[in-house]
């Protein structure tokens, strides 16, 4: 199972469905990061930081817990490599129903190099593209 920056993010930061998501991954030896998604979500801190929504201590400590829950072995870990970037590519040229983005492309890619066979996504874009890498979109029920 892998984890975008979209619900990555929210493992860290309290959002909407942050409590549901981690509800529903807690206990998990399946799951899996890259170094992408980390500096994605180190960089919406930052922004959140320059905007006033966190303080720059919070944006300290944010950091520390995912670096820390990474290197811990609470996730696995993927990397790019050339055969994700040229995956990545396959799929931009060829995944025509959905605008796919770049990184989103990567993160797929990652995914099923990886050999997961679901991503944890909540940018809709996303999770549409993932089925034509033939992963399955963990969705998450929210709590009633």
């Amino acid at each position: 199972m892998y984890i975008d920056s979209s619900a990555l993010e929210k493992l860290y930061v309290d959002e909407v469905d942050s409590d549901v998501l981690d509800a529903a991954l807690r206990g998990r030896r399946d799951l899996w990061i890259s170094e992408l998604a980390i500096t994605e979500v180190l960089s919406a801190v930052a922004r959140r930081r320059r905007e006033g929504e966190i303080s720059a201590g919070e944006a300290t400590e944010i950091r520390d817990a995912l670096l820390a829950d990474a290197n811990d072995g609470i996730y696995g870990r993927l990397d790019l490599g050339r055969n994700v970037h040229r995956d990545a590519e396959r799929l931009l040229l060829t995944v025509e129903s959905v605008p796919l983005r770049t990184l989103d492309a990567l993160h797929i890619s990652l995914a099923s190099e990886g050999g997961c066979t679901h991503l944890v996504t909540f940018d809709r874009r996303m999770g549409e593209a993932a089925a034509h890498a033939g992963l399955r979109r963990f969705t998450i029920e929210p709590i009633a």
